[in-house]
C-alpha cells in the first residue's frame, strides 16, 4: 500500500510540477525578471518529468508477476473490488479473497498487482505411479441431497472442471470428491482444491487368480439402480445376499477382474476374493500307536509297540476329525478342495466376509459333522463272491473299522456328495475330497499283518529253496565247467594207456616169439657148442652192443682190461678174449691221426 500512496505522490508531484512550469506571465518575457522566469520553468519542467519517472517506476515495480516452470501463481485480493457473497470462499468475478484464476509459468503484467493482491506461488500437483490424489472442493454447490460425496466427474469433463473458474461456473460441488487425480502433473487452484496423496490413496490392483467384489457408498448419476435378492444356491437354506447393478450404492453383482483401478477409498471399499483352487487339510492332533513287525534269524515273528506325534501343521484348517466306528475312537485325515466362482463372490463377501469366513464359520464344523455321521453309520459297498470278484450288486451294511481301508472310496464318494451340497449353499465348488491314512488301531490290523508276513515268508523260504538248488545245479555245472580240461586229459590219459597196454601186450607177444625162437637156436647152438660156450657168447654181444652204444666206456674197460693176454692151448674164446683186449688197448694208447706227433 505504501508503493501505491508513493506512487500517487510522485503522480501528483509531477502533473502539478508541469502545471506550473508552464503557468507565467506572458509579460514576462519583456520584463527585467523574464530570465529568471525562464530558468525557474526549465526547473520545475524537469522535476515534474523526474517525478513522473518515479511514478512510473514505482507503477511498473507492482504491476509484474514471474511464475516459475513447476509452480502456479495464485492471487488473493486485498484492495479493491467488492466484498465475497456468504458462504462463498473463491471469488470468481474480482471479489476480495482468493481467486479463481491462476497464474501459469512466466511473466504476468497486470496494473498494481502486487498492490491489490497477495501473490503466492505453490507447486504443481504430482501423482506418482500406483497411487492416486483424493480431492476436496472448498468452493462450489452444496452436494446432492442423501449424498456425502460429490458425484464423479464424467471423464471428458474432468481437465475442465479442474480449471477453478470453470468449476465454479460449471457445477461442480463442494466437499469429498468421488473423482479421483490419477498419475500425473497437475497446476491446481490450491485455494479451491486441497489434495491428498499417502499411503492411503495407493491404487486398487487385483491381482491373477482373484476378482474384486466392490461395496459401493456412491451412486453414480443417471444409472438405474434396482435391488435384487441373490442366493448361492436352490435351496431354502441358502444364502440370501441382496446386490445392486455397478454404479449403485451397495455390493455390486458385477465383479473387478484382474488389474489396476483408480477408486476412491472413500467410495468404494473393494474386497479380493481369491477363485484359486484351494485345499483344506483336516489333520493331525492326535498321538498314533503302531506295533511293528520284525522277523529273526529263525524266522520268528516279533512285534514291538512304540507311539508317534502328530502335530497340527500351522497351514491345516483344523485338526484330524475323530470318528467312533465299532466303539472305536479313530482319527480320520482329511483333504477337501475348494474353488469359490467368480460369479458367486459378492455372494461369499455379502453374505459370509470372505472364503476364510466360510472356512471356520460355516464348512469346517459342517465338514466334521458329515464325516462323523457318514463313517459312523452305514456304507454301500460292492458285493463279492467267494473268489473275492466283483458279483456286481452292492449290499448296504453298517461300516466297519477296516472299510476306512478295504472301501476307503465308497466313503469319499459319500461324504464328498453330501459336503458338495453344504458347500453350494455357502458359494463354493467343492472339487474333491480325499481322505488320509487312518489312525486305525492297531490291534485290528496285528493279525492280519502277522498272516500277511507268514504268508511272505513261507514264500520267500519256497523261492529261497528253490534258489539253493538251482544255486546247486549250477556250481556242479561250473564245476564240470571248470575240471573239463582235467576230464577231457583224463580220457585221453585212458585212451593213452590203454594204447600203450596194447602195445606192450603185442611188444611182449613179440618178445615172447623172439626169445622162443632165439631159445631154440641156443639150444641148438648149444647142442653144437655146448652150454657154457653159447653163455659166453651172449654175454659178448651184449658189451659189445653196449660199447656201441656208449663209446666214452672203452676207455674205462681199457684200465680194466690187461694190455697182455697169456693164452694157454685151450677152447677158442680165450683167443677171443685176447683179441678184444689188444683191440681195446691199441684203440686206447694209440693216438688219432689228428694227435698222432710229427716226426
Amino acid at each position: 500500500m505504501l508503493i501505491l500512496i508513493l506512487t500517487l505522490v510522485a503522480l501528483l508531484a509531477a502533473v502539478v510540477l508541469a502545471v506550473l512550469a508552464r503557468r507565467g506571465d506572458p509579460e514576462a518575457a519583456i520584463t527585467p525578471g523574464a530570465a529568471l522566469a525562464l530558468k525557474r520553468g526549465t526547473t520545475l519542467g524537469a522535476g515534474a518529468g523526474l517525478a513522473a519517472l518515479v511514478a512510473v517506476f514505482l507503477f511498473a515495480s507492482t504491476s509484474y508477476v514471474v511464475v516459475g516452470p513447476n509452480q502456479a501463481g495464485h492471487l488473493k485480493r486485498i484492495y479493491g473490488g467488492s466484498d465475497l457473497p456468504t458462504g462463498k470462499i473463491i471469488a470468481v468475478n474480482g471479489e476480495k479473497g482468493p481467486q479463481a484464476d491462476i497464474l501459469g509459468p512466466g511473466f504476468h503484467f497486470i496494473p498494481f498487482v502486487n498492490v491489490l493482491h497477495q501473490v503466492e506461488q505453490f507447486d504443481v500437483v504430482t501423482v506418482p505411479n500406483g497411487s492416486y490424489g483424493r480431492l476436496v472442493a472448498n468452493d462450489g454447490m452444496a452436494t446432492p441431497t442423501g449424498t456425502f460425496m460429490a458425484p464423479a466427474i464424467p471423464d471428458d469433463r474432468i481437465e475442465k472442471m479442474l480449471d477453478g473458474r470453470t468449476f465454479l461456473t460449471s457445477g461442480g460441488y463442494r466437499g469429498a470428491q468421488e473423482t479421483v487425480l490419477k498419475p500425473g502433473i497437475y497446476r491446481l487452484n490450491r485455494y479451491l482444491f486441497d489434495v491428498e496423496i499417502n499411503n492411503r490413496t495407493v491404487a486398487s490392483v487385483v491381482p491373477a487368480g482373484f476378482v474384486g467384489v466392490i461395496k459401493s457408498n456412491v451412486a453414480a448419476p443417471g444409472v438405474a439402480c434396482r435391488e435384487e435378492k441373490a442366493q448361492t444356491a436352490d435351496s431354502s437354506d441358502a444364502i440370501v445376499v441382496p446386490v445392486v447393478p455397478a454404479g449403485c450404492v451397495g455390493i455390486w453383482r458385477s465383479v473387478l477382474l484382474p488389474g489396476a483401478y483408480y477408486l476412491n477409498h472413500q467410495a468404494y471399499e473393494m474386497t479380493q476374493v481369491d477363485t484359486r483352487v484351494q485345499t483344506w487339510e483336516y489333520k493331525g492332533g492326535f498321538r498314533k500307536r503302531i506295533i511293528d513287525l520284525s522277523v529273526d534269524d529263525q524266522g520268528r515273528i516279533r512285534q514291538v509297540e512304540r507311539f508317534v506325534e502328530q502335530p497340527t501343521p500351522k497351514e491345516a484348517a483344523d485338526q484330524a476329525i475323530f470318528v467312533k466306528i465299532e466303539g472305536w475312537d479313530i482319527p480320520v485325515e482329511l483333504r477337501v478342495v475348494v474353488q469359490v466362482p467368480p460369479e458367486n463372490a459378492p455372494l461369499v463377501v455379502g453374505g459370509v466376509g470372505g472364503l476364510e469366513q466360510i472356512e471356520d464359520r460355516i464348512l469346517t464344523p459342517t465338514i466334521r459333522s458329515i464325516v462323523r455321521n457318514v463313517a459312523g453309520s452305514s456304507i454301500r459297498v460292492p458285493v463279492r463272491n467267494a473268489a473275492g470278484e466283483l458279483a456286481g450288486q452292492f449290499q448296504t451294511r453298517p461300516t466297519r473299522v477296516l472299510d476306512l481301508i478295504d472301501n476307503r472310496d465308497a466313503l469319499e464318494s459319500t461324504i464328498e456328495q453330501q459336503i458338495r451340497v453344504e458347500g453350494r449353499k455357502a458359494g463354493i465348488e467343492i472339487k474333491e475330497v480325499r481322505m488320509g491314512e487312518p489312525s486305525i488301531p492297531p490291534e485290528l490290523l496285528v493279525s492280519r499283518l502277522r498272516e500277511q508276513l507268514a504268508e511272505q515268508l513261507s514264500r520267500a523260504y519256497t523261492r529261497e529253496t528253490e534258489a539253493q538248488k538251482v544255486r546247486l545245479d549250477t556250481e556242479a555245472a561250473r564245476a564240470r565247467a571248470d575240471q573239463q580240461r582235467e576230464f577231457v586229459a583224463a580220457q585221453i590219459g585212458v585212451q593213452v594207456a590203454e594204447q600203450r597196454q596194447k602195445e606192450r601186450q603185442l611188444l611182449g607177444q613179440a618178445e615172447r616169439g623172439y626169445l622162443e625162437e632165439l631159445a631154440k637156436g641156443q639150444n641148438a647152438q648149444a647142442n653144437v657148442l655146448g652150454q657154457d660156450r653159447v653163455a659166453y657168447l651172449q654175454a659178448l654181444e651184449k658189451v659189445l652192443a653196449t660199447l656201441e652204444k656208449k663209446p666214452e666206456l672203452v676207455n674205462l674197460v681199457g684200465k680194466l682190461v690187461p694190455n697182455t693176454v697169456v693164452t694157454s692151448g685151450g677152447d677158442g674164446l680165450a683167443g677171443a678174449a685176447a683179441l678184444l683186449s689188444g683191440a681195446l688197448s691199441s684203440q686206447s694208447t694209440t693216438p688219432t691221426a689228428q694227435n698222432r706227433p710229427a716226426r
